[in-house]
This record gives structure tokens, sequence and C-alpha cells, in this order.
């Protein structure tokens, strides 16, 4: 029997430790708006969101709701493309908010972000969302400029994979920031849709498909990457998983299609850019066998949703996408029992590490 007791108790946890986040925020949210209201008022104020891997992807993910409610500049850039490539991410000294989601705020990345925005940009700032009471970045970056917001107590995965941590810390930027999600209605939500879950994603797994495809346009094409990536992780990479967005796929990706493919595709909130989502998943339909295209959405329609989460429908893709993701989650967790691995530690040998090693941070060349 492989080992899944943390890997399945944090995916199951989530609507409940979004519960303690709204609170904490709530009552934390004079000091918060003292530090960030300023900055908000600010029509040259460039914000940045990052992180390394799932952290990254939650930017992406949030990044476009928060461009459409803020109506300001919104960019999510990957640690990782950041660290090595300052001078061009950074390129317009303008007022920044750099925006540091991190699990465990010990990577590398996360610590050398921080540290080349205040060398390379005259007006930094910084707010860090991380899970880690215990971090270097949660430890460091409280001061004048900079404000760290710690995740309620349990989101400090202790699984390999990032399952509540991400959604915590998502729900947390969107609420600070100001795109305003109601997160008991998500809790909700998602309390009642996690039994479901748990069991479509089991029957799915046990029909052993080998190759996952995950679709999304805007907020959702992020979390179509966070959702390969999650089952890419859990599998140990014995399941092929690939990502794309709705319109891109047919410019190539679509290769990757064979008979084993299951393909899911996220159905956009939005009535406009959801005309895309349904075309993709008709045509996906036309060409893969019966039952190998799941499309998952909020609207409550019977004949486009395949995985509903009803009661949803009217809130931004941003919003929900914290939601939705407990699909991708249960996907992988089934998966990965289905293939006998531990979903808590999927490399047993440490080929992949809970926390990034073997990173070497350079000096930047004046």
């Amino acid at each position: 029997m492989t080992g899944d007791l943390w890997t399945a108790r944090e995916i199951t946890q989530q609507p409940a430790v979004w519960r303690t986040l709204a609170e904490h925020l709530a009552a934390g949210k004079a000091r918060i708006d003292a530090f960030l209201a300023p900055l908000l008022a600010r029509d040259d104020l460039r914000i940045v969101l990052t992180g390394a891997g799932t952290s990254a992807f939650a930017g992406e993910i949030i990044a476009p709701g928060l461009t459409r409610a803020l109506r300001r500049r919104v960019d999510a850039v990957a640690t990782t493309d950041l660290v090595s490539n300052p001078r061009e991410h950074l390129a317009e000294d303008v007022p920044t908010l750099l925006v540091s989601f991190a699990r465990s705020g010990d990577s590398p990345e996360s610590l050398a972000a921080v540290r080349l925005a205040d060398e390379v940009l005259s007006d930094a700032w910084h707010l860090v969302l991380t899970c880690n009471p215990d971090g270097q970045l949660y430890r460091t970056t409280n001061g004048d400029r900079s404000l760290a917001l710690l995740m309620p107590e349990g989101t400090n995965d202790r699984a390999f994979a990032m399952t509540s941590s991400v959604t915590s810390m998502m729900l947390a930027a969107l609420t600070v920031l100001g795109a305003g999600p109601d997160v008991p209605l998500l809790a909700d939500v998602a309390a009642a849709a996690l039994p479901d879950l748990a069991k479509r994603a089991r029957v799915l797994a046990e029909e052993g498909a080998d190759r996952f495809v995950y679709l999304g346009s805007g907020a959702f094409a992020g979390l179509a990457r966070e959702s390969a990536l999650k089952l890419l992780e859990l599998t140990a990479g014995r399941v092929v998983s690939y990502f794309e967005s709705s319109l891109g796929f047919r410019h190539g990706p679509k290769s990757v299609l064979n008979d084993d493919t299951v393909a899911f595709v996220y159905l956009s909130n939005d009535r406009y850019t959801r005309q895309y989502d349904v075309d993709i998943a008709r045509e996906l339909r036309a060409a893969l066998p019966d039952g190998h295209v799941i499309t998952i959405g909020c609207r409550d329609d019977a004949e486009e949703e395949t995985w509903s989460f009803p009661g949803l429908g009217h809130l931004p893709d941003a919003t929900v996408a914290p939601v939705l993701l407990l699909a991708a989650q249960h996907v992988a967790l089934a998966t990965s029992r289905a293939l006998g691995l531990d979903p808590d530690n999927p490399f047993p040998a440490n080929e992949v590490n809970r926390v990034v090693q073997g990173v070497t941070i350079h000096a930047l060349d004046e």
C-alpha cells in the first residue's frame, strides 16, 4: 500500500484552511492596509508576482484577474527567470511591488529575487506570502519597505507536492491586493465537491491512461500548467502531462495526442473567453475516444461541463481557480496511487527535492 497520509490530508483540509486564512487576514487588515494602500494608490506602481515552480504558476493564475480588478499592470515573472536575467525583467526602473510566493521561504531563487530587486531598482517594495515561520524569507523581509504574511498552520505542506500551500497563497494575494474573493463561498463549494472529486479521480486513474493534457485560457492557462506539473510530480514522471492555452494547442502542441490521451479543458466563466474553450473541447471529443475529454467549469451547464462546481459561475476565473485546482490535485493523487507510488515521497532517491537543491546564486556584475 502506498503512503499518502499527508498528500491526501493536505488536499482535503483546504476548505477549512481557507476559512482560517480569511479570519487571519480580516484580523490583520489594519496592518496590511497601512502597508499596501499607499502603494496601490500610486499610478506608476508596477506589481510583479514571483516564485519558483508551483509558486510561479500561482502568479500566472492570478495575474490576469488582478490586472482586470486593479486596472493596472500586473506581471507574473518566475524567480528562476528573474534571478538569471534581472536586468531584462526589471529593466524599467519604476516603483515596483515584488510579491513573493514561497512555501518554505528557503529556496535560493526566492531569497535572491528579493535581493536583486533591491539592487536593480531604486524603489522596490516587497510583499511576501509564505507558509513557513522558520523560513529565511519570512524571517528577513519584515521592514519599512516589506510586509511578510504567514499562511495558516498546516499549509507548509509536509508532503512533496504543493497543495494547500499554493491555494492559500493565491487567495491571500487576491484578498490583500484588492480582488475581493468570497473565501467562505469558495470554501463551501470546495468542501461539497471533495467527495465526488475523489471518486471521479479514482475511476479515471483505474483506466490506466499514461498521457494527460490540460488546457485553459487566461487565468486557466496558468491553472493548466500547475495541473500538469502536479500530475508529473506525483507520478514521478511515469505519466506524461502537457499544458497549453485553449487557442494555442492547435499550433503544433496538438501533436501530443494519441488514442490513450485524456484531455482536461477548463471552461472560463467569461462568456467571450469560454467560447474558445468550448470549441477546443468539441474538437478534441471528435478526435479522442469517448470519455477521454473532461471539461471542468462553474457555470452549471450540464451539456458543456463534465465536472462542475455550481454556484461559482458569476466569479472571475482567477478567483475560482483554487477550487478547480482541487480536481487536478485529486487526479494526480489517484494516478500516483494507481501506479503503486508514494505520493508523499514520489522520489525516494531524492532525484527531485521538496526544497530545491544544487542552485548557485552568482553575484550581479556591475
